[in-house]
């Protein structure tokens, strides 16, 4: 298949990208062939005109769960690990979830995010639907799996998307079990979370051994991957630096020791300011949460919000992701995560734009195949009809999808009223400083 895209705004996802008009991309199996002038173009190549729309590469989110769907829970402390851990040892019940997750990774493609780094999984789901995406037995984004998570006992999310270990020599034996199931990366569960915290305003009490991250560390890197890890405290983030942690997800209260060891170790902070955002501008907690969650949401917002900008202050790379799962955090709103980033850590929409194309790609080791819109990359678009450079916004409903080349015409994703409702008031109270 070879084609020409034309009348369109190119947005190369580059650092100092601008509105470039008036080329061509031409696309032939899977990739962008070339980039040339439109008036270059072959009278017999099949063109595909984008009407004067914007095209943006391929948006890559780097913390995503797969098998929830981010609705609005009932109550979120009513989860019952050891009943899900029982029901997943049925044939019926993995038939379901592995249908659950074709579903959802679906509407992360739709919603204009051709790559997602999965980090924390049901048993082997991730690699298998990655595997179904590859040979295009299923429709979704290329994934990044990381097939379930690193945990200890009582850590977090134990029983559902992570598997506790007792010991080093675990945490090294369950490093080989998931590079024999052929994960992409692996996931480390150090700290506890916001919905298990026990104290109010204190979440990310430390859970794992330091001992436990380096075997685990040590043996992940022997075996050639990157390891990423759930922090949320500063002695977390401690913890997981000094023993070789590569991404800290979603961070803490940053202290003059974490930063150095951030530059010390070359390490990154993948930012989740979107899930807690809603904790900042509500004044009541919103239905099926907590006041404790409430609480410890509203301290661990802050944290992060003060580690991102200390982050960038002093020259860390940082990433973006949802830590799409959560309650209140769907497969199909990535955008919110940079519109979240721009209004709240002072950068540009461009910045954005460009923190979660380019930036992610390298994060995630994929830069040479994706993340820009360049000559020999994936052919990975999304095209909007405004420019997301003076609203970020415009990202919210795609009129056109392409992944590896495959067109995707005026692509619909399930959509949750109740909660699209509640973080529509959550973006307006943001942007006019205020509560709701």
């Amino acid at each position: 298949m070879k084609y020409a895209l034309i009348n369109m705004n190119i947005l190369d996802g580059h650092e100092n990208m601008q509105v470039t008009p008036g080329k061509a991309i031409i696309v032939e199996n899977e990739k962008i062939l070339d980039i040339i002038p439109a008036s270059q173009l072959d009278s017999d190549i099949e063109k595909i005109d984008l009407k004067g729309s914007y095209i943006i590469p391929g948006l890559i989110n780097l913390h995503v769960h797969i098998p929830s769907a981010g609705k609005a829970p009932k109550n979120a402390k009513s989860i019952d690990y050891e009943k899900i851990a029982k029901l997943l040892k049925l044939g019926l019940a993995r038939a379901i979830v592995k249908s659950m997750c074709k579903n959802y990774a679906k509407q992360d493609l739709y919603s204009g995010t051709t790559t997602i780094r999965a980090v924390g999984g049901v048993l082997d789901f991730d690699t298998w639907l990655r595997d179904k995406i590859n040979s295009k037995q299923a429709v979704g984004p290329r994934i990044l799996a990381s097939n379930y998570a690193v945990s200890v006992p009582g850590g977090h999310m134990t029983g559902s998307v992570a598997l506790p270990v007792h010991s080093e020599e675990e945490a090294v034996k369950m490093v080989e079990d998931l590079h024999k199931t052929g994960v992409d990366q692996i996931k480390l569960m150090i700290t506890g979370g916001v919905l298990d915290a026990e104290v109010p305003g204190e979440p990310g009490i430390l859970k794992m051994p330091a001992s436990f991250v380096k075997a685990a560390c040590d043996k992940a890197h022997e075996l050639g991957y990157m390891v990423a890890a759930h922090v949320e405290s500063t002695e977390g983030m401690i913890v997981a630096l000094e023993n070789g942690v590569d991404t800290v997800e979603h961070g803490g209260k940053p202290s003059d020791e974490a930063v150095r060891l951030f530059k010390e170790k070359k390490a990154v902070l993948v930012a989740t300011l979107s899930p807690a955002a809603p904790f900042a501008y509500m004044k009541e907690p919103l239905p099926g949460m907590s006041e404790m969650y409430l609480q410890n949401g509203r301290a661990l917002f802050e944290h992060m919000k003060e580690c991102v900008n200390t982050c960038l202050a002093e020259g860390i790379t940082v990433g973006l992701g949802t830590d799409t799962g959560c309650p209140y955090t769907t497969h199909y709103d990535f955008w919110r995560e940079l519109l979240t980033f721009s209004r709240l850590c002072n950068v540009t929409p461009n910045f954005a734009l460009h923190t979660a194309t380019e930036t992610n790609a390298k994060i995630a080791g994929i830069s040479d195949i994706t993340g820009t819109i360049d000559v020999g990359k994936s052919a990975d678009f999304v095209v909007v009809k405004d420019n997301p450079l003076e609203d970020l916004e415009a990202l919210r409903n795609p009129e056109k999808v392409i992944f590896r080349g495959d067109i995707i015409e005026n692509p619909k994703v399930k959509r949750f009223k109740d909660v699209d409702e509640a973080l529509d008031m959550v973006m307006k109270a943001m942007k006019e400083k205020s509560t709701i």
